[in-house]
């Protein structure tokens, strides 16, 4: 029987076809074509690999892509623990090593930019660039995220206005056991209110991507393992603080409309060789929101 993830990777240019690999108590799920070196694509909440569907088919002409639904995300496991990002950065490197490709480039969006960032951190050795793509890595500075908006933030307009945007649910889905009983089965809403306030233009984000995201988080299982990548936010702080500068090349995407401030500001820091470019009419969601950027941007930077 096909399944949906099937379906969907053989609905790409590019021979994509859907896979598991077991790795050490994680069960990924991921989508693997096109041929040349290895870059992985990992994506964040609240999404799947889908995600990257406008930029793969272009990418693989040159590369062997692999998408992949990290730890509680799609059709990959969820298990009670391992949220923090180093041992979710682990599970990519058990990865790696399952499927042969030595050192590898990565383009993490979100949550799978703070996984790319630790992956670097972590596993030099098997690190060629990475590519980061409007959040970085937590560190002490999320601490001071504010609980209150701002006087412009209005909760119905733009969460985007000013220096960061109003991160209201990242607290949200610091709650234990509650979350998942409100979103069972009804988390379409909230996928619709995040991609039309953090997007530049909503209907970059069309009705079949939102659905395949919203069913992807229905059920009480996939909120908690969702919402435990920020229950974990005060691990990856303190895991922060162990690492050096990253050696390997980084490139750093923000959009126009509030990351590129914060990555400009930040990034330089992070690594010894760090290029941060701004996306233009853009929000959050880059790789559906400007693919032809990503798109340009990954093959210039990667060779």
């Amino acid at each position: 029987m096909t399944t949906p993830d099937a379906a969907l990777a053989a609905s790409l240019d590019g021979g994509f076809t859907s896979h598991h690999a077991d790795l050490d108590g994680v069960r990924l799920h991921y989508v693997d074509g096109g041929s040349g070196a290895p870059l992985l694509l990992l994506g964040g909440w609240p999404q799947t690999w889908w995600q990257w569907n406008k930029v793969m088919p272009a990418l693989a002409r040159h590369h062997r892509v692999i998408a992949v639904d990290l730890r509680g995300m799609g059709d990959s496991s969820k298990p009670e623990a391992g949220y923090d990002k180093r041992t979710m950065a682990a599970d990519i490197h058990r990865l790696v090593d399952h499927l042969g490709l030595g050192a590898v480039s990565i383009a993490g969006h979100d949550i799978g930019a703070m996984v790319a960032y630790a992956f670097a951190a972590n596993h030099p050795e098997s690190t060629s660039k990475i590519a980061i793509l409007d959040v970085a890595h937590p560190d002490e500075s999320w601490s001071e995220f504010r609980l209150l908006p701002q006087p412009d933030q209005h909760v119905d307009g733009d969460i985007l206005r000013g220096q960061r945007s109003y991160l209201w649910w990242f607290a949200f889905n610091q709650v234990r056991a509650l979350p998942e009983k409100l979103l069972d089965g009804r988390t379409r809403p909230l996928v619709d209110w995040l991609f039309d306030r953090q997007s530049a233009d909503p209907r970059s984000i069309d009705d079949r991507s939102r659905e395949v995201y919203a069913r992807a988080y229905s059920t009480p299982d996939a909120v908690r393992a969702g919402n435990a990548w920020y229950q974990a936010f005060n691990a990856d702080i303190a895991d922060s603080l162990t690492y050096r500068p990253v050696r390997a090349p980084i490139l750093a995407l923000g959009g126009d409309r509030a990351g590129y401030r914060w990555l400009r500001t930040i990034m330089p820091a992070k690594g010894t060789d760090v290029r941060v470019v701004e996306v233009s009419d853009c929000g959050h969601y880059i790789p559906e929101e400007q693919p032809h950027a990503v798109i340009d941007e990954l093959t210039s930077f990667l060779g």
